[in-house]
């Protein structure tokens, strides 16, 4: 059972009071001793919880140190910049640090790099890159698989998934089957549905419907022949 809230505590210890229950009873009912029972008679709403400085790191004396190295880095060639474990030695060579873990300077860096980027002007405090659409343009693609529950029974079909980019209407259809005729399928119904083929381009991912292999690392996709004979209907 959860313990009840601080607020909830006070407020039956006052109920129980108005009952006339002695302070000693109460006490015993509620586990407390007698500064909480005086505290919840005082007042219904607790006092706010005391609130104790911040304990400092061992890392703190050495932190201007790490931003130091930091800021060196951001005219430095890359293969000159440092890494976590050159700054780790530098400050146990350089500045005698003892007792703190790799992981704490680690942690430490993680954190402190972008913001000194930030402070510098080298970098904003968060990337974005606006997406914008023209009606009628472009589309989405996905193609995979998804567990229903059919009859009390959980099964795993393919759901097909048409998504315009500008409005946002979305098409799908569930299929029994993976396979490419259903992904072809899922395209007739969306466009049948829409009334029309996207006049600029529809994204993919790696759709294994799709494409029959992917050459190395590049971007380069060597697509199937029914998936080049369909897209050549649009």
């Amino acid at each position: 059972m959860p313990q009840p809230s601080r607020v909830e505590l006070y407020a039956a210890i006052r109920r129980d009071s108005r009952a006339g229950l002695s302070g000693r009873e109460i006490e015993r009912k509620h586990g407390v001793g007698r500064r909480t029972v005086n505290a919840a008679l005082t007042s219904a709403w607790p006092a706010p919880r005391k609130q104790y400085p911040r304990r400092g790191s061992k890392l703190d004396p050495f932190k201007p140190a790490i931003d130091a190295m930091l800021r060196t880095d951001l005219d430095a060639p890359r293969k000159q910049q440092h890494t976590i474990k050159r700054i780790y030695t530098r400050l146990i060579d350089e500045h005698a640090m003892t007792g703190i873990a790799y992981q704490t300077v680690r942690d430490y860096v993680a954190d402190r790099k972008p913001q000194i980027r930030i402070e510098a002007g080298r970098g904003p405090s968060a990337v974005f890159v606006p997406q914008t659409h023209r009606p009628g343009a472009e589309a989405e693609v996905d193609f995979g698989e998804v567990a229903v529950r059919l009859r009390g029974e959980l099964v795993t079909v393919y759901m097909f998934a048409f998504r315009m980019s500008f409005s946002g209407k979305s098409i799908h259809r569930v299929f029994a089957s993976g396979g490419q005729e259903a992904f072809l399928e899922g395209h007739v119904h969306a466009f049948n549905v829409l009334g029309g083929v996207p006049f600029g381009k529809v994204r993919y991912d790696n759709l294994k419907a799709a494409v029959s292999r992917v050459l190395g690392f590049s971007r380069y996709r060597q697509e199937s022949d029914r998936w080049c004979a369909f897209r050549s209907h649009a």
